[in-house]
């Protein structure tokens, strides 16, 4: 089987090859992004990487020949941004990649999307894959992600969707590090009472979902959450991570409503001036202070979906990597 990877030189995407290139079933990936990191790379006889722009039709058609299986991993996500941008990155590479598979007899199409369509700015538990979705989605992030969906759902490609939760662990450049930044430039605090419970996914579970999803027939066509269905207290697990990195935990609380607004009041003097993103964004504050969880019963069943690797030891190998780096 040769199978092609996009956003292959990310976090998801460097965990998932570096699984995929030990399966004896795989002969080639073709693992796709814009730069290659040197902590994100794998050194594999099965694996060739190019690198290019999935918003350019013409390379999409030309590493998608003779592909098996591909799975996107690629996206552009961040709280901020204008539509054009989200749009060329996240809605115009899902229909060169949705045209090109076309083209060329792929078999399936893996499409890693986010559980962010789901937000709402309130406390949302439990949440499944057929509960109503917000009538506005929190930002353009999560708004091109749904509608990526949807192009995939009307394609007639046979296709796989996951929803995963917070990928945290070994090589995460964006949700722990982001934490940590904030931290060192006396940003972070407490938003709310503290006590707000979300959901995280290990990466290297995420990597077997999709993993599971390949010969699976009766996931074909299905949307699937991923977590480790297991919520935890948030800022018990940030003051965590903090203590095993040698820091001070957060102890100092700013009421949520006192937050959004002062974020909010700064998000529209950026948005006018046409100023860059701020530091912290109405989605970041609601994101630290709303419980946020998912159902994952449908990924149990159909894909046989079991998380192995507990939340606090993917912090731990995240810690050790984060250290080294």
């Amino acid at each position: 089987m040769k199978i092609l990877v996009t956003g292959a030189t990310g976090f998801l995407g460097f965990r998932l090859i570096e699984k995929l290139h030990n399966l004896n079933y795989i002969n080639e990936i073709v693992a796709t992004g814009r730069q290659i990191r040197k902590t994100h790379f794998i050194n594999s006889h099965k694996v060739n990487y190019i690198l290019g722009d999935i918003s350019d039709s013409d390379f999409v058609n030309k590493i998608i020949s003779k592909i098996d299986v591909v799975i996107n991993c690629a996206a552009l996500s961040a709280p901020w941004g204008t539509y054009s941008e989200f749009k060329k990155a996240n809605i115009k590479t899902q229909i060169n990649i949705i045209n090109a598979s076309k083209n060329n007899g792929i078999k399936k199409i893996i499409f890693i999307s986010s559980p962010g369509v789901y937000y709402e700015f309130k406390d949302k538990l439990n949440i499944s894959e057929e509960d109503p979705l917000p009538k506005k989605f929190v930002n353009n992030y999560a708004k091109t992600k749904f509608q990526a969906e949807e192009l995939l759902r009307s394609s007639e490609v046979p296709h796989v969707i996951f929803r995963p939760r917070a990928i945290i662990g070994r090589g995460d450049h964006v949700i722990m590090p982001r934490l940590i930044k904030a931290y060192d430039e006396k940003k972070l605090k407490i938003v709310g009472n503290g006590e707000n419970i979300v959901d995280f996914t290990p990466v290297s579970n995420v990597v077997d979902a999709i993993i599971l999803s390949i010969n699976n027939e009766d996931a074909l066509n299905q949307t699937f959450n991923l977590s480790n269905g297991n919520p935890v207290k948030l800022w018990e697990k940030i003051n965590y991570v903090l203590k095993k990195l040698d820091r001070k935990i957060i102890t100092k609380k700013v009421p949520y409503g006192i937050a959004y607004f002062i974020t909010y009041i700064s998000e529209l003097k950026s948005k006018i001036l046409k100023l860059k993103e701020p530091a912290t964004t109405t989605y970041s504050i609601g994101i630290l202070s709303k419980s946020f969880t998912l159902n994952i019963k449908k990924a149990e069943k159909i894909l046989n979906y079991k998380p192995k690797q507990s939340i606090d030891d993917a912090i731990e190998e995240f810690v050790v990597w984060y250290k080294k780096k």
